[in-house]
């Protein structure tokens, strides 16, 4: 398949769409953006970042900040069940948070630049792997060519179903809620089920620890921040009437909008872990995966996009919610210079971001090109 000049974004995003690959392994994807990108011939292409990410750096002629934005490249494990042209070619795979919309507007946003470079500064686009797991903007930081590229300022924006299409959703200061996955693993010893006082079972610890770990919120200093705990998956022993269970599993989700209430919530699944393994004398390890710091936004980056938004007539809203309680890996980058998410309204009756039912919605692609392009323009300004 060709790959189009970054023209027509609606064509462009229904072909991103179709590459769908899940995070860490979005080959496809990461090819087809730098090929388009490197049609463009920015002054720098890096490959390879932190696994698949992609950058173009376009560069003014003078000194000035570095303007950096991010769109992100994986898709999610949901199959594709809508009967569209631009379906998923991979199965049980498919864009249903709108990642592929994001990358088709920051390469419009490319095209922009391509046609009326930054005066001076310059201005950097990068295209995440891994956002869905929150590895891929660690791994970023991690990868030493793109710590050279040092932003001072940063920004991303992500679609909002819910909220009216093309407002811009903004706020100063915790954005998005930060999150972590803890799994616990207790173990006991198996015995025939007919003798289940021969065994050490750990159905009563998990019975317990699933109310301890529900209960952490309440036991918050703060109750003015969002604490919460969702159990997300159990296991115990093995499908088999004549066992008694060995062994279990426990996975939840603890988020916050507050790093130190995060850091709270995760040693204290480790201490309910511990006691119930050795009041009922099981083996117990625990361990986190997935973890995303809250989201930031730098009140002066806010104070840019408002200003930007309203000088193309975009409607400002605050959210209603406070943060969102979704996570975004973006929180680790925004802490690189003057950072900000930015929420673009979907439709108040879009689908929701993760249903089966989703798809982006095309109307919000020149809204998204325009806004981004607006930024660049507020902050790259030839010296007076």
């Amino acid at each position: 398949m060709a790959n189009p000049r970054p023209s027509d974004l609606s064509d462009l995003r229904r072909r991103l769409h179709a590459l769908a690959e899940v995070s860490g392994r979005e080959e496809t994807t990461a090819a087809f953006v730098a090929e388009a990108l490197a049609s463009l011939q920015p002054d720098e292409l890096l490959t390879g970042l932190g696994g698949h990410g992609v950058a173009a750096v376009f560069s003014g002629p003078g000194s000035g900040p570095t303007v950096m934005l991010r769109a992100e490249l994986d898709a999610l494990p949901i199959p594709e069940t809508l009967d569209i042209d631009h379906a998923s070619f991979s199965p049980g795979v498919a864009h249903k948070c709108g990642h592929d919309g994001h990358m088709a507007i920051l390469l419009g946003t490319a095209e922009r630049l391509a046609a009326r470079p930054p005066a001076c500064g310059r201005c950097v686009l990068v295209f995440q792997p891994a956002e869905e797991t929150g590895q891929g903007a660690a791994a970023l930081l991690a990868d030493p060519r793109f710590g050279a590229l040092k932003p001072d300022w940063i920004f991303a924006l992500h679609n909002l179903p819910g909220h009216p299409e093309g407002a811009i959703l903004l706020r100063e200061g915790a954005f998005a809620a930060g999150s972590a996955g803890v799994t616990i693993r207790l173990t006991g010893r198996t015995s025939h089920a007919a003798y289940p006082e021969q065994g050490r079972s750990p159905d009563r610890a998990v019975a317990r620890l699933i109310l301890d770990l529900i209960n952490l919120p309440d036991r918050q200093r703060d109750p003015g921040r969002l604490a919460l705990v969702t159990i997300v998956h159990t296991r115990i022993g093995e499908r088999s009437f004549g066992i008694t269970p060995g062994e279990a599993e426990v996975l939840a989700t603890v988020r916050s909008d507050d790093d130190e209430v995060m850091a709270e919530l995760m040693e204290g699944a480790k201490l309910a872990a511990s006691a119930a393994a050795a009041d009922h004398g099981l083996a117990c390890s625990v361990s986190f995966s997935e973890e995303f710091p809250v989201t930031w936004n730098d009140p002066a980056a806010v104070r840019i996009v408002a200003r930007a938004a309203g000088d193309l007539g975009l409607p400002v809203i605050e959210p209603r919610e406070s943060p969102f309680r979704w996570s975004e890996d973006f929180g680790h980058l925004a802490a690189l210079g003057r950072g900000a998410m930015i929420g673009l309204g979907a439709g108040e009756e879009h689908p929701v971001l993760h249903a089966p039912d989703f798809d982006f919605n095309d109307a919000l692609l020149p809204v998204g090109v325009g806004l981004l392009e607006e930024i660049i323009q507020e902050l790259i300004r030839p010296p007076r």
